[in-house]
């Protein structure tokens, strides 16, 4: 059993940018866990409605 891990999960949120408004995306976010507990997101992005693979910093959770 390894002690650190590494898991990728993917979800549907509501995001809103000045462009395109409000949308659901597929957030995916690459946590660290110990013994199968997260406790550190190392990284989170965004598919856009093109295929392109965007950082979440740069959409706002609220208008």
């Amino acid at each position: 059993m390894k002690l650190i891990s590494i898991k990728r999960e993917t979800r549907i949120e509501g995001r809103f940018t000045k462009k395109m408004g409000a949308l659901q995306t597929n957030v995916t976010y690459i946590k660290k866990q110990f013994l199968s507990i997260p406790y550190k997101t190392i990284h989170k992005y965004r598919e856009t409605y093109y295929g392109e693979i965007k950082d979440c910093e740069d959409c706002l959770l609220a208008r």
